[in-house]
């Protein structure tokens, strides 16, 4: 039922009958029509003395508009009684004088009564005071606001189709109003999440209970090239006696919102990352294996394809400067991808060293120092990307599309470079992605120049301890020989194991094995110190307690030095052999047909502590019997007693006797762990019979 209804009557006397008069709804005759109007103005009551002896209409109190038939029209507004409009052309009439008048309209707050004498109205207007009704005034400040709402506003009805949308929705959608009417959502706008926002219509049209503030993201016809973001509410409209007429909708833009929570979002995402790679980054001072956290660090988070590389005479302890022309010669070290299998058969491998033309990126970006970005990759980048034209065809094919090379620079040298594509993700490299890049080559290339520069100097603690050790032959004149020394784990420093064997007069021969205590340098240097002493004092021939003796003295003499050591001397002709202890682990002797057993020694005191007599202790060796003399590092862990681990060293020299060879390599493989902080010295000696 259209505004205006309540306060039009019909009175037909010819008929003698009244009928109230809707909208395009017939009263007789002639037919009339009503045309809402927002104006701030209301009629007024039809003055008593007007009258028709024919036909009668009149407005007791109507909303603002206008009612017309196919030759007269009225409005109502609040303008002066005065204001007419004709609906065609044709001179107005005169307010004063004028019986007809051609169609069209008044406007004025006062009522208007007439009567109709075929083609020829006669007019009469009344002033009146009465103020606007609140219906009145509810539907003209309706009308406004939704047609001046910035919040985009719509009605569907129960098939979910438009019938109304005001102008802001319109502006939203890109789409005009009347191509709204009568389609659906998905008809409108198919780039949204139509399939959402019509389930939540339903359970609103279901239920009766609103949906309020939904998020949902997609295009428009208004921006088809961007992603929108809304907030959408719902409600349902019902009339006066409950039925049910549609869903109305609410519309806010909250695009800029959406895109700074993104933002937010990945801030708190990067920091995360640069926490997590400082907690994992650096756990240990191995080269390779602190390049391999820095790509596990960025994999999937930064890069589907991520590659540690160093320059090679970095890797070797050397500095080097890279010129225009100049290609660069590059290790690889570590390489960690995410689901892009062809990707990474294009990088090179761990450990290989591959040389790059002065005009591939990452020669580029070690050679500046500067980080290279390509965010779209072309065609025509691939070659300047991979090392060959079989690895670009590769990167080709792995839908290499983004491409990002960050130097790793450390105390002002770069040392190599953070190589990292993008396949799976579909976004290119952006300026917060360098920054992110950027942060992470800072923090590890300090770990791994740490590394780079422990690794150095192991190698020549290493370097300088296996020149140390003696290369004995493995007969001497009662016996047969076998040793091994094993360093440390990588992520400890070289310690001062030793071990020897000396040939001595009369086909005798000195057994040694000693420990150094501390790591590194140091460690080594006093070993060698300790290793050149024994050899001149056991060239004297002297008792095993004399010689330790001596070099108690001369490890006291050396700047905070300590060592353990177990010195024997084996006399073929005897069938024996004289030991002296210095603090150092028992040895086990084995022997054909019973099991073996540690020597009860005195176990003495390290050597470089003093005031203790050391003791010489003989037991007998006949050929066959085996000598096994160790250091800590075989048998001592951390989380077993020590007791349990010599046991297990029995058990393993309880068996079949098998080659010397075999025996150490089966002690190593079986008491030394990988995660020893210790480095093993092992010597074994099987006595012969004497030439």
């Amino acid at each position: 039922m259209q505004p205006g209804l309540p306060w039009l009557r019909a009175t037909n006397r010819r008929a003698g009958r009244r009928a109230r008069v809707g909208c395009s709804t017939s009263c007789a005759s002639p037919r009339w029509s009503w045309t809402p109007r927002a104006a701030s103005c209301c009629g007024a009551r039809r003055p008593r003395s007007c009258s028709d002896t024919r036909r009668t209409r009149r407005w007791d109190s109507s909303p603002p508009g206008s009612w017309s038939t196919t030759s007269t029209s009225i409005s109502w507004s609040s303008c002066s009684p005065t204001s007419w409009a004709p609906d065609r052309a044709g001179p107005g009439p005169s307010p004063s004088g004028a019986r007809t008048a051609p169609p069209g309209s008044w406007s004025s707050a006062t009522c208007g009564c007439w009567t109709t004498r075929g083609t020829s109205t006669r007019w009469g207007c009344a002033p009146t005071s009465r103020p606007c009704t609140g219906l009145e005034r509810d539907v003209a400040l309706s009308t406004r606001m939704i047609a001046q709402s910035p919040i985009g506003l719509a009605v569907l009805d129960t098939e979910l189709r438009y019938v109304s949308v005001n102008a802001a929705l319109e502006q939203l959608n890109g789409v005009p109003a009347e191509e709204h009417l009568g389609r659906t959502v998905r008809e409108v706008v198919p780039r949204m999440d139509v399939d959402a926002l019509e389930a939540a219509a339903r359970r609103v049209l279901d239920t009766g209970r609103p949906v309020v503030d939904q998020s949902t993201i997609g295009r428009t016809p208004a921006d088809p090239d961007q992603d929108h973001a809304w907030s959408i509410s719902l409600y349902r409209l019902e009339n006066a006696f409950g039925t049910v007429l549609g869903v109305a909708v609410s519309i806010v833009d909250v695009t800029e919102q959406y895109q700074a929570g993104i933002e937010a979002e990945a801030a708190r995402r990067r920091l995360a990352l640069i926490a997590d790679a400082s907690g994992r980054i650096g756990t240990t001072l191995d080269l390779d294996h602190t390049a391999h956290e820095l790509a596990e660090v960025a994999v999937p988070e930064l890069a589907d394809i991520a590659a540690v590389d160093l320059l090679d005479a970095v890797v070797q302890g050397r500095r080097t400067s890279l010129g225009p022309a100049e290609s660069a010669v590059i290790r690889a070290l570590a390489v960690q991808g995410y689901d892009s299998a062809e990707a990474l058969e294009a990088a090179d491998q761990p450990g290989n060293v591959a040389r790059y033309a002065h005009d591939r990126l990452v020669t580029q970006c070690v050679r500046t120092a500067s980080p290279v970005m390509l965010p779209q990759v072309k065609d025509e980048d691939l070659p300047r990307i991979a090392r060959s034209p079989e690895a670009a065809e590769l990167l080709g094919r792995a839908g290499v599309h983004s491409y990002l090379a960050v130097p790793l620079i450390a105390r002002g040298e770069v040392l190599g470079a953070l190589d990292l594509k993008r396949t799976r993700n579909p976004l290119p490299f952006s300026e917060d992605d360098l920054l992110l890049a950027r942060e992470l080559a800072a923090r590890a290339a300090v770990q791994i120049d740490n590394a780079r520069w422990y690794q150095s100097a192991r190698d020549t603690a290493l370097t300088l301890q296996r020149s140390l050790l003696p290369s004995h032959p493995t007969m001497t004149g009662g016996l047969e020989v076998a040793s091994r020394y094993q360093p440390a784990g990588a992520t400890s420093e070289v310690g001062g194991d030793w071990f020897d064997v000396i040939e001595l007069d009369g086909g005798k021969t000195a057994l040694v094995v000693g420990d150094v205590m501390g790591s590194g340098i140091p460690a080594a240097a006093t070993m060698g110190r300790l290793r050149t002493a024994t050899n001149t004092l056991a060239s004297l021939d002297l008792d095993p307690a004399r010689l330790l003796e001596h070099l108690d003295k001369i490890t006291a003499g050396l700047e905070e030095a300590i060592a353990t050591c177990a010195y024997a001397v084996h006399d073929p002709h005897l069938r024996q052999c004289r030991i002296a202890n210095a603090g150092h682990l028992p040895p086990v002797r084995v022997r054909a047909g019973r099991p073996p057993e540690l020597l009860d020694l005195p176990t003495g005191v390290p050597l470089g502590v003093g005031g203790v007599a050391f003791a010489t202790t003989t037991v007998d060796l006949e050929p066959g019997d085996r000598l096994v003399l160790y250091t800590d590092g075989l048998v001592e862990t951390r989380r077993d007693p020590l007791d349990d681990r010599l046991d297990t060293l029995l058990s393993l020299l309880d068996g079949p006797d098998r080659p010397l060879e075999e025996v150490c390599d089966l002690l190593l493989r079986t008491l030394h762990e990988p995660d020893n902080f210790d480095d093993v010295a092992l010597l074994i000696a099987r006595a012969t019979a004497p030439d």
